[in-house]
């Protein structure tokens, strides 16, 4: 019943499994792939024809998380699966950027691809079992795709190089990195890093990429047995060919003087107005000007390219290692807790750092189990940033994926929770746009958080690169232009401190490229970011020494773990109070740790005081103050040391008699007590009348026995002459 073929090798120390022709049999390609105990069905649908009209390739990819894998019911209301977690867009977007360039130009077909999350070990992480899954369904699909492809998670600890470290070894690796490439190249390369150099992100790539080859040569082997009859690759009919010289012969003078002007907007308006004067050429001469989309930017991408290979010149007229003039001014909202403006050439990022308390933290319900997380940086590109109009609405795959780019970038700074206990938020609004916003916005959140007192190890910033690749050469470009980007080869953003990288994302629009351009471009970034940072100092060079007058002040305090209880009270009615009473927010952990966040240091003192009384245990002879709570006969409970309660009897209320208690106190009066002893079952025995009241000062030794009070002669006289007391 199943044509079923099975492919094992040993990668990594654990099995990688691929399997086809047993699940998911109507899809054109479907792959079971497993590493360890963690699986996940990949599987490929092409459309038989593409949609009349259509000028690009609609290729979706969809990675989605099942619970189940995990062992899990999911949390909501609903209890199931809703929209895509951060996790899952972030991953989605990892196996499409790969896979992308190696579709055949002019192939329109519809093609979606979906990974699928069957079982989650906990230990091996999916993004790479997907990755490596859906690259063996394209490739038995038989949709014309030029792969297959392999990818590789590679870690760094004591000089040594990681294969697919598992999720212990990963909480101590001082590298995260992705790769994933051809048999001939790298195609994609995500990380994050603690300022590790140049050479060793380069030799994380090198290793990566040759221990993803047996992967490739897997599902080769696959193919050889299962694959299915390959599709026809599309080619240009003889009016496609006539359309693309006429287009070729009536716009490339225009567009190559559009291509001279080096202002964003002025250009855009060139081009419009070369590629309208060329539609209104063609339609004259009866051909579909419709379908010349694609052929216009074949040509802008073909003039582009050759002027600066010919030059060495760009688009705005700077040579290839020159970075765009850059303002950086911080301080800029007066309520915000940190901001900055960073501007560079025709992109700017206003970037604004907020500092919360533990409350604030984010809760993150991920297949490998609930954490939280207390840094967030959230990017946002609104279209009037390229002067257009546009759908205002939830962030999008390329908001998530920059900002987490951003993120990757600053993290490895921060300092330790424990050394400065905010939870972060950095929120990057581009208001300019031409060019890497997201290497913007990694200098303006390092900027922001300097100006908010959040002690950085040092300043961060990012570089975006590019690529010009021909049979004759190349051309690494420093700090690319929007067009440079959509015209060039590839998209190397690179971020990191003076000491070294932090971050490094690179996308590929070609084939593969070679180690020695990797080389020439982490260098030439290297340049370009050095003369970053020292643009950046101008507006600041560390962290302010304190947080902003706006901001919470946190304060750290630690209690016995048995007394977290008595903090907390029955149903938190305790803890409320105080929150309630001090406006403050009070984050209490497990270890007996409490901070106390105020805006107002008066009101985190008053909640300080407050836990310590009750905590505090009562000792003997300290007077403190107290609160009656309750009378009888025999005297007063007085309620002290925040829950604590004591009883003054009533021969302890008052210097001499006393006929009810109530002559002396009533329940709520504020009261002065010394500790005198604790009774046989632990109950704390208090004094009033050793203590003075009005001034809480201990006047035992001026009191004789209780009912009555002896005075010293103060100017030394014989203290027997003194008054006797009255019983």
């Amino acid at each position: 019943m199943f044509n079923h073929f099975r492919k094992e090798i040993d990668w990594g120390g654990r099995k990688l499994v691929l399997e086809t022709g047993k699940i998911a049999r109507q899809a054109d390609g479907a792959v079971l792939a497993r590493y360890g105990e963690t699986i996940v069905l990949c599987t490929v649908v092409g459309a038989r024809s593409a949609k009349p009209g259509q000028d690009f390739f609609p290729l979706t990819v969809n990675y989605q998380e099942k619970s189940f894998a995990a062992g899990k019911i999911p949390g909501g209301f609903f209890r199931r699966e809703g929209r895509p977690s951060e996790a899952e867009t972030l991953i989605s977007r990892l196996i499409d950027r790969p896979i992308r360039p190696l579709f055949p130009d002019g192939f329109r077909n519809e093609v979606q691809v979906i990974a699928t999350v069957l079982s989650h070990d906990l230990e091996n992480d999916p993004d790479i079992v997907a990755l490596v899954g859906c690259s063996a369904a394209l490739t038995l699909s038989g949709i014309p795709f030029f792969g297959p492809v392999g990818a590789a998670r590679v870690g760094y600890k004591d000089g040594q190089y990681l294969l697919n470290p598992t999720a212990e070894q990963r909480t101590i690796s001082e590298l995260e990195l992705v790769v994933a490439g051809t048999s001939d190249g790298v195609l994609m390369v995500e990380s994050e890093a603690k300022e590790l150099p140049e050479d060793v992100m380069l030799g994380a790539v090198t290793f990566g990429h040759d221990a993803f080859q047996p992967v490739i040569q897997a599902i080769i082997e696959l193919a050889e047995r299962a694959a299915k009859d390959p599709w026809p690759l599309p080619e240009p009919s003889a009016e496609e060919r006539k359309l693309a010289e006429r287009v070729d012969a009536l716009a490339r003078a225009s567009l190559a003087a559009a291509y001279r002007e080096p202002q964003k907007q002025v250009r855009q308006d060139a081009v419009a107005a070369a590629k309208k004067a060329a539609a209104e050429g063609l339609a004259a001469e009866g051909l579909e000007a419709d379908k010349a989309k694609a052929l216009f930017k074949e040509l802008e991408a073909d003039i582009v390219r050759n002027a600066i290979l010919d030059t060495g010149l760009r688009i705005d007229g700077r040579d290839t290692r020159t970075v765009r003039p850059i303002i950086a001014e911080v301080g800029v909202l007066p309520r915000a807790h940190g901001s900055a403006l960073f501007t560079r050439g025709e992109t700017q990022a206003l970037c604004v750092a907020t500092l919360g308390t533990g409350q604030d933290e984010q809760i993150v319900d991920a297949l490998a189990g609930e954490y939280r997380e207390h840094f967030m940086l959230h990017y946002n590109f609104p279209p009037y940033s390229v002067g257009e109009t546009g759908r205002m609405g939830s962030p999008g795959r390329r908001e998530v994926g920059h900002g987490k780019l951003a993120w990757r970038a600053i993290h490895p700074l921060l300092p330790a929770k424990e050394v400065f206990p905010y939870t972060l938020r950095v929120v990057s609004e581009i208001t300019e746009s031409n060019g890497s916003s997201s290497m913007a916005t990694v200098c303006g959140s390092s900027l922001a958080l300097m100006d908010a007192g959040v002690p950085l190890t040092r300043p961060v910033a990012g570089i975006a690169m590019g690529l010009i690749k021909e049979d004759r050469g190349f051309a690494v470009l420093s700090d690319i232009l929007g067009d440079e980007d959509h015209l060039g080869d590839m998209d190397f953003k690179v971020a990191g401190t003076e000491k070294g990288v932090t971050s490094l994302q690179m996308d590929i629009k070609i084939t593969s490229i070679t180690p020695e351009i990797m080389q020439v471009a982490l260098a030439q970034a290297r340049d370009g970011r050095m003369h970053i940072l020292g643009e950046m100092a101008k507006a600041i060079t560390g962290a302010r020494s304190d947080v902003a007058a706006t901001a919470p002040r946190i304060t750290i305090i630690n209690v016995p773990k048995d007394k977290i209880r008595e903090v907390i009270g029955t149903g938190g009615k305790v803890i409320r109070e105080i929150v309630e009473q001090t406006g403050t927010k009070i984050d209490i952990e497990d270890d007996g740790t409490i901070k106390i966040a105020a805006t107002d240091q008066s009101q985190a003192q008053q909640a300080i005081d407050w836990i310590r009384g009750i905590v505090a245990e009562p000792e003997i002879g300290v007077i403190y103050t107290g609160k009656v709570v309750k009378t009888a006969d025999f005297g007063a409970f007085v309620n002290f040391l925040g829950s604590r309660d004591g009883l003054v009897h009533i021969s302890e209320l008052a210097q001499g008699r006393v006929a009810k208690t109530s002559d002396v106190v009533n329940v709520g009066d504020a009261v002065k007590v010394k500790v005198i002893g604790f009774d046989e079952r632990g109950k704390v025995k208090l004094s009033m009348r050793v203590v003075d009241q009005a001034t809480g000062e201990d006047i035992s030794d001026k009191v004789g026995p209780k009912g009555g009070r002896r005075e010293r002669d103060r100017e030394g006289g014989d203290p027997a002459e003194a008054p006797q007391p009255t019983v």
